[in-house]
């Protein structure tokens, strides 16, 4: 069985039918204040995109993405999405989104290498969202701000479902707290980027971890992230690199560290060339995403994904992103969740 972590003595706040209730209702109430908090207007996105574009997210770089043929296009292949971090870019361009304003929209997604867990499935949603900026707000000012601004919507839903089901206590801090992963590094230089994860969250609740996917100074990663949308190669405070990184909470429900979102500020031409070399890349460079971003024909932008279903089981209080979500789940593990009280949709 894939890992599941057993929380001892968890109890279900809500049953069944409230469950349902309390996910519509954190879904409607947070899109609409992230909608108005970063002044983004709803698209519809696509649930596949052509192999062979660079338009597909590439997660880490190793995970395989579902692909099809098409009858209709001679065969050509089309992959299911992992995210929409590109496209999006794509279509701000098309949509001459002007800076200040940017779209969100529903993605679903399917990871088929993904390692079943508490907090992993083969299904993803997520509101993936994308806004215009200047070169002027290419700094961690902006980046920062952005985080508050998503954190103060996280709270306020949080306020409202604990409002309706009183049987649920909010627990998350007023404030999240910044941290470079370099710094993170030399906080707790024995441990694990995941048990610094943890530390770190159990210490203040809530943190955006900046700097995810380059090297740090034992030359290791943080954790992996794909070269071409994200910046993390750039400058930003004290010299250190990376204007990107990742929302986590400490969740008490199953004692660990919980990541809401990744996001960031976008690759610029420098930095997109910059990222490709230092990962051996560079043959990307001939790619439609990229080139049309050499070209000079898409905006720099600042986004990212918030965790759908993972944010609902937080502000619900519950053990298994299978309460929350249906999707496929080994045998055991639907066994072991009900027999522990968290049985799987």
């Amino acid at each position: 069985m894939s890992q599941l972590i057993t929380p001892i003595g968890y109890e279900r706040l809500l049953g069944i039918r409230q469950t349902e209730q309390g996910i519509k209702l954190i879904k409607e109430f947070f899109q609409q204040n992230l909608s108005t908090e970063l002044r983004l207007r709803r698209v519809t996105a696509p649930l596949f995109v052509l192999q062979g574009l660079g338009i597909n997210d590439d997660l880490n770089g190793v995970e395989r993405a579902v692909t099809f043929p098409i009858k209709d296009l001679n065969d050509a292949h089309a992959e299911v999405v992992h995210s929409l971090a590109k496209w999006k870019r794509l279509t701000l361009a098309e949509y001459q989104i002007e800076p200040g304003y940017g779209i969100y929209t529903d993605m679903n997604a399917i990871r088929a290498d993904e390692e079943l867990d508490n907090l992993h499935s083969l299904y993803v949603d997520q509101w993936d969202w994308e806004a215009v900026i200047t070169r002027e707000q290419r700094n961690m000012t902006t980046l920062k701000n952005v985080v508050e601004r998503i954190y103060a919507a996280i709270r306020r839903t949080e306020y409202l479902t604990c409002e309706t089901y009183p049987q649920i206590k909010p627990f998350l801090p007023d404030r999240i707290t910044f941290i470079h992963s370099e710094e993170l590094l030399k906080m707790y230089p024995d441990k694990t980027p995941k048990e610094r994860e943890d530390a770190i969250c159990e210490k203040y609740g809530a943190v955006f971890i900046i700097g995810i996917g380059g090297k740090l100074s034992n030359g290791e990663k943080h954790d992996g992230r794909a070269p071409d949308y994200d910046d993390w190669t750039t400058e930003g405070d004290n010299g250190l690199k990376g204007l990107n990184g990742d929302i986590l909470i400490w969740y008490p429900v199953l004692g660990r560290s919980f990541e809401l979102s990744s996001m960031g500020i976008r690759v610029d031409k420098e930095s997109l060339l910059r990222q490709l070399k230092i990962e051996g890349q560079e043959e990307r460079e001939k790619l439609y995403f990229h080139q049309k971003l050499l070209n000079d024909e898409l905006p720099l932008s600042i986004g990212g994904g918030i965790g759908q279903s993972r944010l609902c089981m937080v502000l619900l209080h519950k053990a298994h992103i299978g309460e929350i979500q249906a999707s496929i789940w080994p045998d055991d593990m639907r066994q072991a969740c009900k027999e522990m009280g968290m049985p799987l949709i």
